[in-house]
């Protein structure tokens, strides 16, 4: 399946981990790797990637840091800030790519949908494609927007970005959704997910 060289991406990483006893959840480690690894494999063939997540989570060479301001704003403010640390480190004189991968780092099998989210993003002519679980709810934070739509959204949200949820975001976007295959969607919210995956 072709993939679009037209990409960057995002990788949510800044969440609290409540339910993870409140640990750095990106340093989580699944098979001997981070959690966030794994996320950033996933980004392979991206143009630019930027990582929302504290300093003190070690980000590779290459990779953009930054965080919401004030942090723990949630996934929607995490989505801006990502978008705009993307803004500010243009590849090539381009501001952006056409299409933005949006990864939540706690996803740690997503890699195998990203090609065909990417697929279904540029060739559906909606607004995007998010992920699929079998019991048909929508993760929309592993998905592939079209850059420009998602910029409005966020607009159009204004000041009402941080605190907001995923869904007041992505309300007003047709998306495809791509139905996930083996353990794509499984994610890790507490000990016992993770524990389930290895």
């Amino acid at each position: 399946m072709a993939v679009p060289d037209t990409f960057d991406a995002i990788v949510l990483a800044g969440g609290t981990a409540r339910r993870l006893d409140g640990v750095s959840k990106p340093d989580v480690e699944l098979g001997g790797r981070r959690l966030l690894d794994h996320a950033l494999a996933a980004t392979e063939g991206a143009g630019r990637v930027a990582v929302v997540a504290p300093d003190t989570v070690a980000v590779p060479d290459g990779v953009l840091r930054t965080l919401e301001d004030p942090p723990h704003g949630g996934p929607v403010a995490g989505i801006a800030a990502g978008l705009a640390a993307l803004d500010g480190h243009p590849a090539g004189g381009v501001a952006a790519a056409p299409l933005l991968l949006v990864l939540s780092c706690d996803v740690p099998f997503a890699a195998g949908a990203v090609p065909r989210l990417l697929a279904a993003a540029t060739t559906s002519g909606h607004d995007g494609a998010c992920l699929r679980d079998s019991s048909g709810y929508l993760q929309w934070l592993v998905g592939v927007y079209r850059t420009a739509a998602l910029r409005a959204r966020l607009d159009a949200l204004g000041t009402q970005l941080r605190g907001s949820s995923v869904r007041a975001l992505t309300s007003h976007l047709t998306l495809a959704t791509v139905r996930a295959q083996g353990r794509e969607a499984a994610d890790v919210d507490t000990w016992p997910d993770l524990d389930a995956l290895t």
